[in-house]
């Protein structure tokens, strides 16, 4: 038989279609989890002790810039430099408590469901990120 005779019937996947119902962190993180139970021990380990330096040197810096602002502004206005209407801070407050709430209440129990499905189908990097996490708020 000739090569050209011979017909084959073949099936198109869009693999396109699979990725784009996928989140961005399964499209980032779904070649690591097929991956063996060391590495991505290692890279949950790793990527969780990055985070947590991080997380420590960026919040002293974010504290210490807020702490800083808040004195000068009560310098300020104990000067008599600024005066501040402090019935309109407190209603522009509430509301932006109410519409943070509501945002809230409307995400929050698709991302818990996100997060625990995640952390149920990547078992090892999900608990090496979270104890290198604990490993890099120490440094």
């Amino acid at each position: 038989m000739n090569m050209d005779e011979i017909e084959h019937d073949f099936e198109v996947l869009d693999l396109g279609a699979f990725r784009r119902n996928k989140s961005r962190l399964e499209n980032i993180l779904g070649d690591i989890s097929k991956q063996s139970a060391a590495k991505q021990v290692v890279i949950g380990g790793a990527a969780g002790c990055a985070s947590g330096y991080l997380f420590v040197k960026v919040g002293k810096s974010v504290a210490i810039s807020i702490g800083a602002s808040l004195l000068l502004i009560r310098i300020a206005q104990h000067q008599g430099y600024i005066q501040i209407n402090w019935s309109k801070v407190n209603k522009e407050v509430t509301q932006a408590k109410r519409k943070v709430q509501r945002e809230a209440n409307r995400q929050f129990p698709q991302l818990v469901d996100n997060l625990r499905r995640f952390a149920q189908e990547n078992m090892f990097l999900a608990g090496s990120f979270v104890g290198g996490f604990f490993i890099g708020l120490a440094f």
